[in-house]
């Protein structure tokens, strides 16, 4: 469909791009990652011929029809929201006018028939309808001069997928998503029949998404098949075989230099074809490292017996209930992630659990020791004139880390900024780096009661793998809302899911745990209405008795979700070694053992959701 070939992109010293090549085959659903800042948005651009690069082409089929939505969108002020949509088809309204027109006898009736089936013309309307619905867009007749970022956000990502073109690039398409709008999106994309390129950081996203995966590391594109978990697997491999290549050719160099001391004067050929070995070994440059962000949560303070409690607490805001009847009481070491659509009462909640926002009904008891720390959707405005020094710094060069204190600039490296970036102005940043940016700014601050408000989004994979170990690693508490379920899945121990209607269940386990708690009951439910009608609906029979749950099975019933989350605990701290940077090194041979393990693991929990469902259903 389309092919970028030997792309040379030059930035200021830095070279994003070094003879990079790509194509993309219909059909194909391809994710695009790599670090922040290594180039992914800017090759897009290239790719959709917004940007001319230094050297290369790009390479188009013919009549191809392209659908974008890039992180700096613009719509049109001047129109509503359905206007600004439908601009998305103009190509698909171009030919249904034309096709509306033409008399019925025209040779041309058949082509454009052809080609409007191709884009689903005949269907635009609705999908157009349930594109606004699905993804959360404010109402069709809204204009668009009004609405907020993460409004126009979804209204042009809205604009980006309806005409089904046969290309479709998109920039960070969850970013301002809920939950419920991402599985849409899933959905969709499943069925779309167009190739597919995207950049995102939602990990849950790519895995059920894609069908490769294409890192853009030191410059070059690197191909991997299927999701975003059999890439970490493929990766993992190769890391380790270049690993193992370099110390062999450290071993043979090492061999060499010492016969290179001690080698005889006479120069036969035997000897200078050995030295030109040496050489071409010499001349071969080690595979570049990566860094990684160090821990970026500061040692919290000590907390006291008592946390925070929430005791039955609702709220009521503007004659509308958000939420009611939540309670929790908080340990060290709990991890709360809060789940639910946009504009249900997530921030409120925080906003009650802070003490900024009194609840309608219950108590929320704060203990003497426990110092919050709170990193809103917001977060704080930075000052693009400023450098990094100055914008974290605010005064003082130190940043105080636990009991001692952290020089401004060893801080700074912990969130992957190298010395000749700290001086840089704030406005050359990109997104990812103003993100960590931020992050470093506020983390700083300490506090034993993390509350984060979407901490994911801009992040790259590498430094949202590194702020979860950092979280499941901190001793204090967090509470953090985010749509990103593969971040909530690893990082929370317990969930607090909005699910409509100010109805909330507060759940122990991660929201994967509850999501298949309900899909399981229902399912349940589901088959007992079944039974039942084909009960009824049968010739009537001797009456038979249910048998019922044994003492044992009962006991078995009442303790199997704690044996869930143990099993599912073993599978994330699985995931979680899969995931790092150092699991070559850590299991090197072991791995295919290792891989065995995973497998298995996955399928004991797998097995013990089958025995809750049966005994649940018989119970």
């Amino acid at each position: 469909m389309i092919t970028a070939r030997d792309i040379v992109l030059r930035h200021n010293t830095r070279t994003l791009l070094d003879h990079a090549s790509m194509g993309l085959l219909a059909g194909e659903r391809v994710g695009l990652v790599g670090r922040n800042g290594s180039g992914k948005s800017t090759f897009l651009r290239i790719l959709m011929g917004e940007l001319p690069p230094d050297g290369g082409e790009v390479i188009r089929q013919r009549d191809l029809v392209m659908g974008y939505l890039p992180q700096e969108f613009a719509l049109d002020e001047g129109l509503d929201v359905q206007s600004n949509v439908r601009m998305g088809a103009r190509h698909v309204l171009a030919l249904l006018d034309e096709f509306e027109r033409l008399p019925g006898d025209s040779p041309r009736h058949a082509t454009l028939e052809e080609r409007i089936r191709h884009f689903d013309g005949w269907g635009l309307e609705h999908r157009i309808k349930s594109a606004l619905t699905e993804l959360g867009c404010p109402p069709a007749d809204a204009p668009v001069a009004r609405l907020s970022g993460g409004e126009k956000r979804r209204v042009a990502l809205a604009r980006a997928i309806v005409s089904r073109p046969d290309v479709l690039v998109l920039d960070e398409p969850t970013n301002h998503l809920d939950t419920g709008s991402i599985e849409w999106l899933v959905g969709y994309l499943r069925d779309y029949p167009g190739a597919l390129l995207v950049v995102t950081h939602d990990r849950h996203f790519l895995d059920e998404v894609t069908n490769g995966i294409v890192e853009l590391r030191n410059g070059i594109f690197e191909r991997y098949e299927g999701n975003y978990t059999e890439y970490l697997v493929a990766r993992a491999d190769k890391l380790a075989a270049e690993e193992l290549s370099e110390h062999k050719r450290q071993m043979f160099l090492r061999r060499e230099i010492e016969w290179v001391r001690r080698r005889p004067k006479a120069q036969t050929s035997k000897s200078r074809a050995r030295l030109d070995r040496f050489h071409e070994a010499d001349s071969k440059a080690p595979p570049p490292s990566e860094g990684e962000m160090d821990l970026v949560i500061p040692p919290p303070p000590q907390l006291g017996n008592r946390i925070v409690d929430l005791a039955d607490v609702g709220l009521v805001l503007g004659g509308r209930r958000l939420f009611s009847h939540i309670s929790l009481s908080f340990a060290p070491g709990t991890r709360v992630g809060v789940t639910g659509r946009n504009g249900m009462g997530k921030t409120s909640l925080l906003r009650v659990l802070l003490g900024s926002l009194p609840p309608t009904e219950g108590e929320v008891r704060v203990g003497p020791l426990t110092r919050f720390n709170y990193v809103d959707q917001g977060r704080l405005q930075l000052d693009d004139s400023r450098t990094l020094l100055d914008a974290v710094g605010d005064g003082p060069d130190w940043v105080q880390w636990g009991e001692e204190r952290l020089s401004l600039r060893a801080y700074l490296r912990r969130f992957l900024f190298p010395e000749d970036r700290m001086s840089t102005q704030v406005r050359l940043l990109s997104g990812g780096e103003r993100s960590r940016l931020l992050l470093a700014r506020i983390l700083k601050n300490g506090g034993n009661f993390l509350v984060l408000d979407e901490p994911t989004n801009d992040l790259d994979l590498p430094t949202l793998r590194v702020l979860e170990e950092a979280l499941m690693g901190f001793p204090g508490c967090v509470v953090v809302v985010s749509h990103d379920r593969y971040f909530l899945d690893r990082v929370c121990t317990h969930t607090i899911a909005f699910e409509g209607d100010g109805r909330v269940e507060v759940v122990v386990g991660n929201p994967t745990y509850h999501l298949e708690k309900q899909r399981r009951a229902a399912a349940a439910v589901g088959a007992a209405s079944q039974g039942s009608a084909a009960t009824a609906a049968a010739a009537p029979a001797a009456p038979t008795r249910k048998r019922k749950l044994s003492y044992n099975e009962q006991r078995e019933l009442a303790g199997i979700e704690e044996v869930i989350l143990a099993a599912e605990a073993k599978v994330a701290d699985m995931d979680a070694s899969l995931a790092s940077p150092d699991f070559q090194k850590s299991f090197g041979p072991r791995i295919p053992d290792f891989l065995a393990s995973h497998e298995a693991a996955k399928a004991d929990v797998a097995r013990l959701y089958a025995r809750w469902e049966e005994l649940s259903a018989r119970a």
